[in-house]
């Protein structure tokens, strides 16, 4: 039974956890394109400039919620893979390799749409709220973290309403993980949303225009 009605009814759930935790300058930074509206009820709680890292997730064959990779954006665009399932299903990374270009440039076409010449923001000493609208695998999120420990913020915090113990237990790159629901079994992330559709990159746009219009560029 679905538990958040939406994406923007997640956020704002999320948000009145985190109002109690007293971060100092906080950053809140949403994996498009899901991760927008529950971010943007987030940065709005927080009274926080609302970014965007940039995250291309790489799907099973057959099975597109179940991410194998993700690629996250920067100059030298990195790769998280999902190692126990490539060992279980007896694949390499060279086996997605045709679907690792292809994201790749659907992740510079996303880029130039979501952010335009929006001006960046630092997280050097600040705290940095990492914020998706679930995770069953945690690579987007894995993926989103592998870089920006490298920027300096005081802290990494990961906010997620619904995740996977599994997927919880490997985001070990963040200080901190605030996830709402951690159901056994988990099927998927949309199974908990009563709407699930599809974000749009108009609504994305329109999401970043209402905020503080900057944005993190991984090894930049």
């Amino acid at each position: 039974m679905p538990v958040f009605d939406d994406r923007s009814a997640a956020g704002r759930q999320l948000a009145a956890d985190l109002a109690t935790r007293g971060y100092r300058d906080p950053v809140v930074l949403a994996v498009p394109r899901g991760g927008v509206p529950v971010a943007r009820e987030i940065a709005r709680t927080l009274k926080a400039p609302l970014d965007l890292i940039v995250v291309r997730k790489v799907g099973f064959p057959g099975r597109p919620e179940l991410a194998v990779a993700a690629i996250v954006d920067g100059d030298a665009p990195r790769i998280a893979w999902n190692r126990e399932l490539l060992e279980a299903e007896r694949l390499s990374p060279s086996d997605f390799d045709a679907a690792i270009r292809a994201e790749t440039k659907e992740l510079a076409r996303r880029r130039r749409a979501y952010l335009c010449d929006r001006t960046r923001v630092s997280v050097a000493g600040r705290t940095a709220i990492v914020v998706d609208d679930g995770a069953a695998t945690g690579a987007s999120l894995r993926a989103a973290l592998m870089g920006l420990r490298r920027l300096r913020p005081r802290a990494i915090v990961v906010a997620i309403p619904v995740g996977s113990a599994q997927a919880i237990a490997e985001l070990t790159d963040a200080d901190e993980v605030v996830c709402l629901r951690r159901p056994y079994p988990f099927v998927a992330v949309g199974a908990h949303y009563a709407d699930f559709r599809q974000v749009c990159d108009a609504e994305v746009t329109a999401l970043l225009d209402v905020a503080v219009p900057t944005h993190i560029e991984i090894d930049r």
